[in-house]
Order: structure tokens, then C-alpha cells, then sequence
């Protein structure tokens, strides 16, 4: 249970770090919803690793496949991105938003594998991209 914990929190912060800088930017999908897309995505794969370990029945072929476990997440996260983005003006809106929840889905996936620093490179990474790109953009004047 201790490690179970370790990886929803680890998730859990993660995602907070991430929904943080979209709750400042005031943009639709913010810190509690980048924390519950990468706190679920964690309990899908910790879930999918316990069943893996249960004696059903012995004349059972089971057999766990961890990529079975990233489609589901991937395209649960997409389906809720995709909520969040939308056109106005002939302008795409969100996309950045709905790229971070995406990404936050894929942290918890690390966390809940037991990959906390693989999670932790990627969330620094996402923070990097989002702040200072965008003080790149700025200073090109592309950012709107």
C-alpha cells in the first residue's frame, strides 16, 4: 500500500504542477482537472498491474498487456481534451490546454508504472515548454 500511495500522490503533485500554470493562465482545464486526469491514469495502470496478479482460474490463458492500459487512457484523455478546445473567429482555442491534459494522462501512466522520475522529467519539461515558449513567442510577436 505504501507504494501504491507513493504513485497516486507522485501523480498527483505532478499534475498539480502542470494544471497550476493553466489555472494562472485562467484557462479552462485547470489544477484539479490536470490532477484527476493524472491521478486516474496512475490508478488505471496500478489497477491493471493488480489484476495481473490474481489467480482467476488455472485453465485461464490471462495475460496483462500494459499497452492495452495506455490506449484506454490515451483515448479517455483525448475524448476530454477534446471538450476543451474549440473554434472562434476561425481561430483554434485550447490546443495547449488540451496538449497539457494529454500530457498530465501520460504522467500519471509514469507514476502509476513506478517511472516517478521519467514523470518528473516530463512535467519540468511541460512547464518549460508552456512558460518559456511562450516568452519566446511573445518576444517573435506569433503569440496571441
Amino acid at each position: 500500500m505504501p507504494v501504491v500511495a507513493a504513485r497516486m500522490l507522485a501523480a498527483l503533485v505532478l499534475g498539480a504542477v502542470i494544471g497550476f500554470e493553466r489555472e494562472w493562465r485562467d484557462k479552462p482545464a485547470g489544477l484539479r482537472t490536470h490532477m484527476l486526469v493524472a491521478a486516474a491514469a496512475a490508478l488505471f495502470v496500478i489497477v491493471g498491474q493488480q489484476l495481473g496478479t490474481l489467480h482467476l482460474d488455472a485453465d485461464v490463458d490471462k495475460r496483462m498487456d500494459p499497452l492495452r492500459l495506455i490506449e484506454a487512457v490515451t483515448s479517455g484523455v483525448a475524448f476530454l481534451a477534446a471538450g476543451v478546445i474549440f473554434t472562434q473567429g476561425g481561430k483554434v482555442r485550447h490546443l495547449t490546454t488540451g496538449a497539457s491534459m494529454w500530457m498530465a494522462g501520460a504522467i500519471g501512466l509514469a507514476c502509476g508504472a513506478g517511472q516517478m522520475p521519467v514523470a518528473a522529467l516530463a512535467t519540468a519539461l511541460v512547464v518549460l515548454v508552456m512558460v518559456c515558449v511562450r516568452q519566446l513567442e511573445k518576444w517573435m510577436g506569433t503569440y496571441d
